[in-house]
């Protein structure tokens, strides 16, 4: 595992008996003995309100933060991503997606491998010019597919 995963997991378990965590910058960086800006990339990348979290930062004092864990249905989550995805998206960004949906069990594995499958390059063979736009089309529709009525 990559450090930004561990210090992800790390600041997730947190999460385990309560909605809201604070934490020093600085002494997270400690304890993982890496700089403070990898904290803050990991909670600007993977703590996110598409995420599920609202993150309140304070600077000086060694940089507290206040991350709160926000209750999202499924149908509201997998909304939010066809809404925020506009008429292009790459692989890297529909793996990121997938990753969030499996993190908070709104997809099955199964699923995540249906969707990976079917925005994968080697199976959008068209030209580069393109390629983005037809995964942005082809996610888009899968995900409404995985809308319940609530």
């Amino acid at each position: 595992m990559r450090m930004s995963d561990i210090i992800e997991e790390f600041i997730k378990e947190m999460f385990d008996d309560t909605d809201l965590i604070e934490i020093q910058r600085n002494d997270l960086a400690e304890h993982f003995n890496c700089v403070p800006s990898q904290i803050n990339y990991v909670i600007a990348t993977r703590f996110k309100p598409s995420q599920g979290y609202y993150v309140e930062s304070r600077r000086g004092g060694g940089g507290h933060i206040s991350i709160k864990k926000i209750n999202v249905t499924k149908s509201n989550a997998i909304m939010h991503i066809i809404s925020s995805i506009g008429n292009k998206i790459t692989a890297q960004e529909v793996d990121i997606f997938i990753k969030n949906l499996l993190s908070n069990d709104f997809i099955t594995l199964k699923e995540a491998k249906l969707l990976k499958a079917a925005t994968n390059e080697k199976v959008l063979m068209i030209s580069k010019n393109n390629i983005d736009e037809l995964r942005a089309n082809i996610f888009k529709n899968m995900l409404i597919n995985l809308v319940e009525n609530d």
